[in-house]
């Protein structure tokens, strides 16, 4: 199977996103593969497989949660993408996650986060853009 593209990565990052702001574990963990790597280094966070990931997520009953893009960057060549967030459970986190994808779904999701009660602008400040 060929890659996806830029287009095809923004809408499966839309997707998570609508599966983690819409209560839907189901829909964010099948944007994954069934071998899926999720990780927070060092570590911090491990969960290996679309199944893990869906309980990671709430399962059938998840939390409150809302997860917004910022910017993003996809290399269609290595199938890598780069994405900057805020992320919105128990506590609000700023960070970036690297994403590799295999066969149209996410195989690694590595994120490095912030803790912090700001809102993105203010969090950002004067570098913003």
């Amino acid at each position: 199977m060929s890659g996806i593209t830029r287009a095809d990565f923004q809408r499966l990052l839309a997707t998570i996103a609508e599966g983690w702001n819409t209560g839907d574990a189901r829909k964010a963990a099948d944007c994954f593969t069934e071998d899926a790597v999720y990780t927070e280094p060092p570590d911090r966070q491990e969960y290996i497989g679309r199944e893990a990931l869906y309980e990671f997520f709430g399962g059938s009953a998840p939390p409150p949660m809302s997860l917004s893009w910022h910017h993003t960057a996809f290399d269609e060549d290595r199938q890598i993408g780069f994405a900057e967030y805020t992320f919105q459970g128990n506590n609000r986190y700023h960070g970036v996650v690297v994403i590799r994808i295999r066969e149209g779904r996410v195989s690694n999701w590595r994120e490095y986060q912030y803790r912090s009660d700001l809102d993105r602008d203010e969090f950002v400040g004067r570098n913003r853009f």
